[in-house]
């Protein structure tokens, strides 16, 4: 079974920087892209960024663009997504998901996020809340 476990959520001031980290119990890491996912209160949940399996190509929604770092470490199972310049609507619960292949991630087109069936596994999701 495979599993993902996020951390690193809390409150931060606007402005202020989070890291979150995305473990995976899985004996492939390196075959399954790492999705990064939020669903703010009344909201769909939509994608944040993404990370390729093989090539670790990146994917960054817009609104994140040049704020969002993903990055992942084979060796320890982990992604970690770090967040700087935090604003108000960065509000949400925070998931990671791992989906196997390249789909996922940049799959169907360059800036593809991937859709929520690309993904096999879901965390139970890290809440994320900044002050403005």
């Amino acid at each position: 079974e495979v599993r993902l476990v996020e951390s690193g959520g809390g409150l931060v001031q606007a402005g202020g920087s989070l890291r979150l980290s995305c473990l995976v119990s899985v004996f492939t890491f390196e075959d399954y892209a790492i999705g990064w996912f939020r669903q703010a209160p009344g909201e769909e949940r939509a994608g944040v960024s993404c990370i390729r399996s093989k090539d670790d190509r990146s994917v960054y929604a817009d609104s994140v663009k040049g704020r969002f770092t993903i990055s992942r470490d084979n060796a320890k199972n982990t992604v970690y997504l770090q967040m700087n310049d935090l604003k108000p609507e960065d509000t949400a619960v925070y998931y990671c998901a791992a989906g196997w292949g390249t789909i996922p991630c940049g799959g169907r087109y360059a800036s593809d996020l991937g859709r929520d069936d690309d993904y096999d596994y879901w965390g139970q999701g890290t809440q994320v809340t900044v002050s403005s």
